[in-house]
């Protein structure tokens, strides 16, 4: 509801604007209540939405910009057309998408040049190595790989369902409930196990994997707390051999995780 951007306002005002990337998802709405309540991606809402990030950020331009989710009622060409419109105002620099298909990456690219693909990619998340993650390639588009860390899960915090917190949003997804929580751990405990010999945490490792998987990789691990962010920026020092990169094929291959990545309602708004 732009309280986030308020705060990141107030973190960067004192910064050369040269020095800070912004990056800004636009189109996800919700009530005042925080209930969810669709995606709006028309032309004229994409530039509303910016209006108001600008002011709220006090910026006069956001580098990165893209739809949260590609909207179901209009036309991803009409989408991302409007975005190579604004970055040729200033109004942004570069164009992205998230959660889209391949095919639907191919049709966005085809009406801008899209800069960026978000998706979830991690350990326990291969999928996109199947499909997007090659489109992405051969058009020279970035993979920027949210929930790198399996929403907590692949760092070995969680032993046990009852370590989630009621009204924790992890408590209705499924890789988080009952036996699919304990095939998981299983995973779980052979990262932990190599992450030992690394003499790194398991955190520190699952990022390092996906900074062996290119520079076009991207991770953006999510964390509240400074010793935790200072912890994930130490995964930059790790370096992973051909030996630990074929052991992990074999214990994290594609599809290794049980259950979907979200409640069966929400999937068929990723991977679009």
């Amino acid at each position: 509801m732009g309280h986030n951007e308020e705060l990141i306002r107030n973190a960067i005002k004192d910064i050369p604007r040269e020095k800070v990337f912004i990056s800004v998802k636009f189109g996800g709405l919700r009530n005042h209540d925080g209930k969810f309540l669709g995606f709006d991606s028309r032309p004229v809402s994409v530039r509303n939405f910016l209006s108001y990030s600008l002011q709220r950020l006090r910026v006069d331009y956001i580098d990165l910009y893209y739809p949260s989710r590609v909207d179901p009622n209009v036309p991803i060409e009409d989408t991302v057309g409007t975005l190579g419109e604004l970055v040729k105002e200033g109004k942004i620099r570069y164009a992205g998408v998230s959660e889209t298909g391949a095919e639907t990456l191919r049709r966005a690219h085809s009406a801008y040049q899209i800069a960026m693909l978000q998706t979830e990619y991690s350990l326990w998340t291969r999928e996109p190595e199947k499909d997007v993650l090659p489109v992405c390639r051969e058009l020279g588009i970035s993979l920027v790989a949210y929930s790198p860390l399996g929403r907590g899960f692949l760092t070995g915090t969680f032993q046990n369902p009852g370590d989630i917190p009621p009204n924790d949003l992890r408590q209705n997804m499924p890789r988080f409930k009952g036996e699919n929580f304990n095939r998981n751990l299983i995973l779980v405990e052979k990262i932990k196990e190599i992450a030992k010999e690394k003499n790194c945490t398991p955190a520190q490792f699952a990022l390092a994997w996906l900074l062996a998987q290119g520079k076009d990789i991207v991770p953006i691990p999510g964390t509240k707390k400074r010793l935790r962010l200072e912890e994930n920026l130490e995964a930059l020092d790790i370096k992973l051999n051909d030996n630990d990169l074929k052991y992990i094929e074999k214990i994290a291959p594609i599809g290794i995780a049980a259950g979907t990545r979200y409640p069966e309602a929400m999937m068929h708004s990723v991977n679009r």
